[in-house]
């Protein structure tokens, strides 16, 4: 594939594939219609396809409405959302009265611009909610701030979307319309791994758990669309610290398995990500 300068998202989501696209997009088609990230998170490989038209979506609501929020409002009014809470709040790494009250002020107010801002000086800059869809990450004492880096990072993530034509959907994987796909499109999923467990699949976030209910589901998804002729890749593990998803090593055998080199260090699914072995499953 004739890639682009990548772009990192500006979102730090667990199993982001940023570190992985020098090995994933090459294993892409070179012409894809239209391009589907069905699980699409932090929209790492979503923003850096070359397509005519992209779709990310992810079941996540919260993180949708940020990356809607950067494609609708301007740059300057983003800037000056970001800097005035961060003013307003007196937001630092050390400061962590004021990161509790602009927690709450978020969780009543519910602006995703906050939301990105918040994440900015949590622990680990992550997403995490309870039940109720509040966010719930500790602050990121020492560390987590809204630095330079991630002001340049974010202007380019800006400049990235409002270039292509790319939409975001929020939508369970189950319930989006991919029946209009045909053979020059492309479904690309990275689904939570059934055989591993972190704050975005463990059912305790507002967000439904992933279980083999819904990895059958998957596998029926992508047959279907094998046999629309419509092209997919899937991100998965087939082994992780000692344990086998079977269902996946047994459906899997139908398609193409490539395995992926994962030794980076990106924090994901409570333990080391090394321990896992990782590939992309294609039905070309």
């Amino acid at each position: 594939m004739d890639c682009f300068a990548y772009v990192k998202s500006p979102l730090n989501y667990i199993g982001g594939k940023f570190k992985l696209l020098p090995q994933i997009l090459p294993m892409f088609p070179d012409e894809i219609g239209t391009f589907v990230d069905l699980f699409a998170g932090g929209c790492n490989v979503g923003i850096n396809v070359r397509a005519g038209r992209i779709i990310c979506n992810d079941m996540n609501a919260k993180i949708i409405g940020i990356f809607r929020a950067f494609q609708e409002r301007d740059t300057e009014h983003i800037l000056r959302r970001i800097e005035g809470k961060i003013a307003e709040f007196s937001l630092s790494k050390e400061n962590e009265r004021g990161f509790l009250a602009f927690r709450d002020r978020y969780n009543s107010e519910g602006d995703p611009i906050d939301l990105y801002t918040l994440t900015c000086f949590s622990f680990n800059y992550q997403f995490r909610f309870n039940n109720n869809l509040e966010y719930n990450n500790p602050f990121g004492r020492k560390r987590s701030r809204f630095s330079e880096n991630m002001k340049d990072n974010l202007l380019e993530f800006l400049g990235r979307i409002r270039g292509i034509d790319i939409v975001f959907t929020a939508q369970d994987f189950t319930k989006l319309d991919v029946s209009g796909l045909g053979r020059g499109d492309m479904v690309y999923c990275d689904p939570p791994y059934l055989i591993t467990r972190g704050s975005y699949n463990d059912g305790n976030r507002g967000f439904k758990d992933w279980n083999g209910v819904q990895e059958k589901a998957l596998y029926g998804l992508l047959d279907s669309l094998n046999g629309q002729g419509v092209r997919f890749a899937l991100s998965n593990v087939l082994t992780h610290k000692g344990a086998r998803n079977e269902m996946l090593s047994v459906w899997s055998k139908k398609y193409k398995v490539t395995p992926v080199r994962n030794d980076y260090s990106n924090s994901s699914y409570n333990t080391r990500r090394g321990q896992s072995s990782e590939a992309l499953i294609t039905n070309y």
